[in-house]
């Protein structure tokens, strides 16, 4: 939980599926009248770890609508998980452990959905107020291969509140299936039945086999390169920061390439650039487009500014605030 790229907190957090704050774990929700606030929260009482995703209920809602769930999701690649040998006769166990704490005794769901064949397995766990290092083995699936791609395959969710499309079947622990109803365990605790309500998550991890190894730690820097594969941002931390060098083909137009480093998983999704200003010989204007995108560079076109000269370079970035920037999003 040490990357957050986006934000490290983030308030009113309702419905719909966004990366909010740490990177690479997604907010998935139903529409709820339940608001909360999602953060990087600092850790002082877990021993080798500095830093949790933290939930917080800040709206209440008491009245659990069928289609309404929240999880936190982490997704893998399907030529990630060839190990796993799903859907054969060699299939092989997975054990996830995680670290979890609340602010009162909670029963939450921890879920495999595999997403190429809609296949569930869940398990119930518990929450307490003091941090908890929690060790579910699950069963090998010997039906329904995995893809032997860089999309989505398998995820792996902790389910803090659901309906009745999710808990209105009797839940078994620990059994492949296909049944929607099923995948709430049938003591799943409301995460939004009170503005008390707490839960924070640190130190997940997934292992072949059946044996829970300690947490293997990794520096930042490797952490953040890992992430960069998925997203990344330039600009937005400081104010007149720059963010992209630019050439002048003509008088009003300036083309500038960009390479991914780390290659991203896909072609990225772009936010494009707003409300820059331009630094050097000419003025860029704020008609941009995108060009040879691909997961290893993207070039962009700056049309119709002036006085520019072919062959001489300019630099676009921040005014005198943060929130200009760029994102290249290539998330499952």
């Amino acid at each position: 939980m040490q990357v957050a790229q986006r934000s490290t907190s983030v308030a009113a957090v309702g419905g719909g599926n966004a990366f909010v704050t740490v990177d690479r774990f997604r907010k998935v929700a139903g529409s709820t009248a339940g608001r909360h606030t999602q953060s990087q929260a600092a850790i002082t009482d877990l021993s080798g770890f500095t830093k949790a995703l933290k939930l917080d209920c800040t709206t209440a809602d008491t009245s659990i609508a069928a289609a309404e769930i929240l999880a936190i999701q982490y997704s893998m690649e399907g030529q990630d998980l060839q190990q796993l040998k799903k859907g054969t006769s060699d299939a092989e166990k997975v054990t996830v452990s995680f670290y979890v704490k609340g602010n009162a005794s909670a029963t939450y769901t921890v879920e495999l959905e595999d997403g190429d064949n809609s296949r569930y397995n869940s398990q119930e766990f518990s929450v307490t107020t003091s941090w908890t290092r929690v060790v579910k083995t699950f069963v090998a699936d010997t039906t329904g291969t995995l893809d032997n791609d860089n999309a989505l395959s398998l995820s792996l969710n902790f389910i803090v509140n659901a309906g009745s499309n999710y808990t209105g079947g009797t839940h078994t622990d620990n059994v492949w299936h296909t049944t929607t109803n099923q995948r709430a365990g049938d003591s799943q605790t409301n995460f939004y039945d009170s503005t008390d309500r707490e839960f924070f998550l640190t130190g997940v991890q997934m292992e072949l086999g059946s044996q829970a190894t300690p947490f293997e730690h990794r520096s930042f820097g490797e952490e953040l390169q890992l992430c960069k594969r998925y997203f990344y941002q330039i600009g937005g931390q400081n104010p007149y920061q720059n963010i992209i060098h630019a050439m002048w083909i003509s008088a009003d137009t300036a083309v500038a390439p960009l390479y991914h480093r780390p290659s991203l998983r896909a072609t990225p999704t772009i936010s494009k650039l707003q409300n820059y200003s331009t630094l050097g010989h000419g003025t860029a204007s704020q008609t941009l487009s995108t060009d040879q995108n691909n997961q290893n560079s993207t070039q962009f076109g700056f049309s119709g500014g002036s006085g520019g000269t072919s062959g001489y370079g300019i630099i676009l970035r921040g005014n005198n605030d943060s929130g200009v920037y760029i994102t290249f999003d290539a998330e499952l």
